[in-house]
């Protein structure tokens, strides 16, 4: 715990001579990441982009298929989150379990210039993923141990912001090369393996080695140590599982279950904006430049806003806002604007949401363990959405695409209204109280 004094402005320090010196607004160690996420999104979008359509059109898969092969590319993420915010708390190095995650998915790239079949291609997916989910914890822990309580919405934003002009840049490249390349899918493929081992060269040079949270006012030093000591002990296994009976916590997995069982997937949400209003497939890569667009220009404003409005309610607007844009897809007449509309929406979705929840998270795990807390909403939500997908996928099968997405929609507004109720601001963001913390996680 500390005492902040009241007559200077937030984010400001006190010089020696008095004087009050405004912090940065956002720290080295975020600006530094979001470069590395800017660049290994440029890699993953390359992919993403052209996956949906590789994968139906060129490999011939049923949605059924489609819905599988989406679900194991999240599910397998969302399985491996928990083992690497785990990982990054016990050795207490969140930077070298982060890298390792960018390297195996740097390593995955190359394998999908040999896989041309639906088993291969799964297999190389659920490798890739295996990066991404050991990298997430660590990397969302970084960034939140070096940033105030009371700012962590912008840094987030800030981060995600940067990752979002690499989800800009991707499928920008992808789409000139496979009008410009001879191979196609296979020039993709091998442009985007050069460029996340690119990443991984500016994660290894340029993101601090140090561990954040040794500044940090609220950091784990004062209850993890005594005077004296040298580095705190890594978290133990009985102390990460001890994190469950945090009321907070378990609300905050709770509604990001809910809600993430009735998000459809952004390559599925793609493949109904083609399907409604038959856009050429020569324009499919560029499909989520809408989104990312939307996201990069309102990620830091939105995450401000959760910062001074309250989290719970930005994030549950921007479910709101996805509501909105299933009802265009389903229920809006064939406006010549209804691609950008429904775009729009998208990107706003996430730019409520993705950088909000973690700040929420933040503002309730105690620094030692906020990998692992991180680690387990990130889990609930991405394996709620490997669900999605897998019914999703069967639902299109059988009743077609409009009654899927109608269900979809339905349930949405249902878990909305469940998690309006859990997390009700009774429920607020405090900081958590060491003295309240469940044995062993002080």
């Amino acid at each position: 715990m500390y005492l902040a004094d009241r007559s200077a402005p937030a984010g400001a320090k006190t010089a020696p001579d008095g004087a009050s010196v405004r912090a940065p607004a956002v720290a080295s160690t975020v600006l530094a990441l979001g470069a590395v996420s800017l660049i290994t999104d440029v890699s993953s979008e390359m992919v993403t982009a052209v996956l949906p359509l590789y994968l139906v059109a060129g490999l011939g898969l049923s949605p059924l298929g489609f819905g599988a092969l989406d679900g194991v590319y999240n599910g397998v993420s969302a399985l491996v989150q928990l083992t690497g915010g785990h990982l990054a708390d016990r050795v207490r190095n969140h930077k070298l379990v982060a890298g390792i995650g960018y390297g195996l998915s740097a390593l995955c790239k190359p394998l999908l210039l040999l896989a041309h079949s639906l088993g291969p291609v799964g297999v190389v997916l659920a490798l890739e993923r295996t990066g991404k989910g050991l990298r997430t914890a660590p990397r969302d822990a970084l960034i939140s141990l070096s940033t105030p309580a009371e700012s962590q919405g912008r840094a987030f934003g800030v981060h995600r912001a940067m990752d979002t002009t690499g989800a800009l840049l991707g499928p920008l490249a992808a789409f000139f090369i496979l009008n410009m390349a001879v191979g196609g899918y296979d020039a993709v493929f091998g442009v985007s393996a050069c460029i996340a081992v690119l990443g991984v060269v500016v994660l290894m040079l340029f993101v601090p080695s140090a561990e954040p949270d040794a500044a940090r006012p609220d950091a784990a030093r004062p209850h993890d140590a005594r005077p004296g000591e040298g580095k705190p002990s890594g978290a133990s296994l009985r102390e990460a599982a001890a994190l469950l009976r945090l009321p907070r916590l378990r609300a905050l997995a709770l509604c990001a279950a809910l809600l993430g069982l009735t998000t459809v997937s952004d390559a599925f949400l793609y493949l109904l904006l083609q399907d409604r209003t038959g856009i050429h497939e020569q324009w499919f890569p560029l499909l989520p430049l809408g989104t990312a667009a939307v996201f990069l220009l309102l990620a830091v404003p939105a995450g401000a806003l959760a910062d001074r409005i309250g989290r719970r309610s930005v994030f549950l607007a921007g479910h709101a806002l996805l509501l909105a844009g299933y009802g265009l897809l389903l229920w809006a007449p064939h406006w010549p604007a209804l691609p950008y509309l429904v775009l729009v929406l998208h990107g706003l979705f996430y730019a409520a949401t993705d950088g909000v929840l973690p700040a929420a998270v933040g503002a309730t795990v105690p620094a030692k363990l906020r990998a692992t807390g991180l680690a387990v909403v990130g889990t609930s939500q991405a394996l709620a959405r490997f669900g999605c997908s897998l019914a999703f996928g069967a639902a299109w099968t059988v009743w077609g695409a409009g009654p899927a997405l109608a269900a979809a929609a339905a349930g949405l507004c249902c878990c909305a209204a469940v998690a309006g109720f859990v997390l009700r601001p009774a429920a607020a963001d405090p900081a958590p109280d060491p003295a309240r913390l469940p044995r062993g996680t002080r």
